[in-house]
């Protein structure tokens, strides 16, 4: 199974997503085929350029007349009567879907009454459908994207002149991780911003991965802070160790109840943090007091901050970023005489899952501690 990891450090877009998966391997050809046959009247070309000194594939559309506004239902209807593969069609209808809901909701308007002017331009067609079948070209079938660079300061829209990202920008990457580092100006368009809204799996550390092609897609300027470029790395799960960057989430808490910080936790908990620790501190004037520590994925940060704040009495948190490290594991049944335990298995040990053990210790009446050592006992015993 091929995978791709996009790399936003400078920004996105959808000519320098075609650009980059032209580089990594997609066929020109193919694409400049395939997009003909959608026949929006535009001609696209390819060529090798520097951007801060790298080498990078730029990919251009040209139209030889002005382009009217066109409605989703307009667009989708091109693409279906495209020459395309069936999931490069359902992709690129997810990508506008997406892109209009964007657009609708950042406006004030129903989707039908949305016009893509900018976005509904040749182009921008040929970018989205263009990095959609880049896709299947590569056989890429998971999509995992970094943080997002968006850039900062204004851009002009035909709407005027309107603070980075844009609106509709915004509200695409609602819940993934963006940052601001360069140039004042924009980075991400509502464009590549709708393409790795709908179709990556996840945001933030690369994937553990064998690379067998990478490619960089260039945009329009060259910048003095950075190379202006997305940059694509092809390959394969490879079942290493994992590394992956995480949020830290903490809080002070002096003046809650033990019961109501507990609860707090298990709400955390079920709300997908990946880790709740409660820590005994001596706060200020000799009160006592906890730290709330949470760990949790990047895109999980503002939903659980309005957890704490709801569920505390906490008036402030404290963010971080950390790498964590979580080794390969898997899970095998362990049958012992109270009951079936699932144990969780790594590279240099095991541990019987709490749950279950839990769970059968309660149903047969007997000690957590006599289900584990069975347990262990068992599985020790059938390797």
């Amino acid at each position: 199974m091929a995978i791709c990891y996009i790399d936003a450090f400078a920004g996105l877009a959808g000519d320098m997503l075609v650009g980059a998966f032209a580089d990594a391997g997609a066929s020109r050809d193919a694409l400049t085929s395939a997009l003909t046959s959608l026949a929006t009247g535009g001609s696209v070309t390819w060529d090798t350029v520097s951007r801060r000194g790298l080498a990078a594939t730029k990919f251009r559309v040209s139209v030889d007349e002005p382009q009217r506004p066109r409605h989703l239902t307009g667009i989708l209807k091109m693409i279906q009567a495209a020459d395309l593969p069936a999931r490069t069609k359902a992709n690129s209808e997810r990508v506008f879907q997406a892109l209009a809901k964007a657009e609708a909701a950042a406006h004030g308007v129903s989707l039908e009454r949305v016009h893509f002017h900018e976005v509904g331009a040749v182009d921008s067609i040929c970018d989205i459908v263009g990095a959609c079948l880049a896709l299947e070209l590569l056989g890429v079938e998971k999509l995992y994207c970094s943080a997002i660079n968006v850039g900062s300061g204004t851009v002009n829209t035909e709407h005027g002149v309107l603070p980075v990202p844009a609106p509709a920008t915004a509200r695409l990457l609602e819940g993934r991780p963006i940052y601001a580092r360069g140039p004042a100006m924009e980075l991400t368009t509502p464009t590549g911003a709708a393409f790795v809204t709908a179709l990556a799996e996840s945001f933030g550390a690369m994937p553990p991965m064998t690379i067998h092609s990478s490619g960089y897609g260039a945009g329009d300027r060259d910048f003095r802070e950075h190379a202006n470029v997305v940059r694509v790395l092809v390959g394969e799960p490879s079942g290493a160790v994992e590394a992956t960057t995480v949020e830290v989430i903490e809080a002070n808490i002096d003046d809650s109840s033990p019961q109501v910080v507990a609860f707090a936790a298990e709400k955390l908990l079920e709300a997908g943090a990946l880790d709740v620790t409660i820590l005994p501190v001596q706060m200020k004037k000799g009160r006592p007091g906890v730290i709330l520590q949470v760990i949790a994925h990047p895109q999980q940060r503002e939903a659980l901050a309005a957890l704490i704040f709801r569920e505390t009495s906490t008036l402030g948190l404290r963010f971080y970023t950390a790498e964590r490290r979580v080794q390969a594991r898997e899970s095998a049944d362990v049958t012992t005489r109270y009951g079936v335990v699932r144990v969780k298995i790594g590279a240099d040990g095991f541990a019987p899952e709490y749950e279950d053990a839990r769970r059968i210790a309660l149903e047969a009446g007997v000690p957590l501690r006599m289900v584990l050592s069975e347990t262990a006992h068992e599985y020790l015993k059938s390797r």
